[in-house]
């Protein structure tokens, strides 16, 4: 059956670095059995329509090459050039389908992203080590933030974040920023974090960020900052081995592990919708 502008084509939601429906992040899935992407309007309207923190979109490369398959990620209003869980939620897609078994390569625009499958269902994804880059905290930011910072790292040029470091887990939770304010001080937004209050819960640092360069308020479990927040943390307590908790309203666990200049990333996803994009 025809869509409106062409074929009818599948599309999944999967809630990522969650092992329950409806806590994690969504995205959107699309695969593509082409040798091109539809062109980027189209591509952005889709993401605009599905109006998660992300959709992916993946189309099947040639054999023989670097990568498996070609993977793109959307906000509701721009194309990013990492994005954690969407690829999770593509590497979950791929093998709970059948598509595609054990190690999957991705091309994107930050380099070549691998997804590894485990028995226990969880994924790994391997990532570039984003750069911490310290700074005196920007002008301003503490008032829309609406707490003082410790300290600010940059992350560099794949994620675009300003790294802040507040008092405990408590004032992360509390956080009730001025979203608009925080937008003047990144090029995509704020990753605000604090050690654990009791590691004895499960993790070891707590997370929120703000995105409003890329119209998103609040995401609610962000892979990519984990790349930042990794490191950070690692250097902190002495550990490659840690768990970070983004406390959002949805909450998120993301398993990190530091190896130099790439962070591994491992978490569960859920695929909680399976459909039919008509348009």
């Amino acid at each position: 059956m025809p869509g409106f502008y062409g074929p009818v084509m599948r599309i999944r939601i999967v809630d990522a670095f969650t092992d329950r429906p409806f806590a994690g992040n969504p995205a959107g899935v699309l695969l593509f059995d082409s040798d091109t992407f539809p062109d980027d309007d189209r591509l952005q309207r889709i993401a605009a329509e599905v109006n998660l923190s992300e959709t992916a979109f993946a189309r099947r490369l040639p054999e023989g090459g670097d990568a498996d398959w070609a993977l793109r990620w959307f906000t509701p209003v721009a194309e990013v050039d990492m994005c954690g869980h969407a690829t999770l939620a593509t590497a979950h897609v791929l093998h709970t389908t059948g598509a595609a078994t054990g190690t999957v390569r991705f091309s994107a625009r930050c380099g070549i992203l691998t997804a590894t499958a485990h028995e226990d269902g969880s994924i790994t994804l391997d990532f570039p080590t984003a750069p911490l880059i310290p700074t005196a905290p920007p002008e301003g930011v503490a008032t829309a933030l609406g707490a003082e910072p410790l300290g600010t790292h940059d992350t560099g040029p794949h994620i675009g974040d300003l790294l802040v470091e507040l008092a405990d887990e408590k004032a992360v939770r509390a956080l009730a920023p001025d979203i608009a304010a925080l937008g003047r001080h990144s090029r995509r937004g704020i990753i605000a974090t604090a050690a654990a209050e009791d590691p004895s819960r499960g993790y070891d640092y707590v997370s929120r960020c703000f995105f409003p360069n890329v119209g998103i308020d609040e995401d609610p479990v962000t892979g990519s900052a984990h790349t930042a927040l990794a490191p950070f943390w690692s250097a902190r307590l002495g550990r490659e081995d840690l768990t970070g908790l983004q406390a959002s309203a949805r909450t998120g666990l993301v398993r990190t592990s530091v190896r130099g200049d790439r962070t591994l990333l491992t978490g569960n996803a859920v695929t909680v919708i399976d459909g039919e994009l008509l348009a």
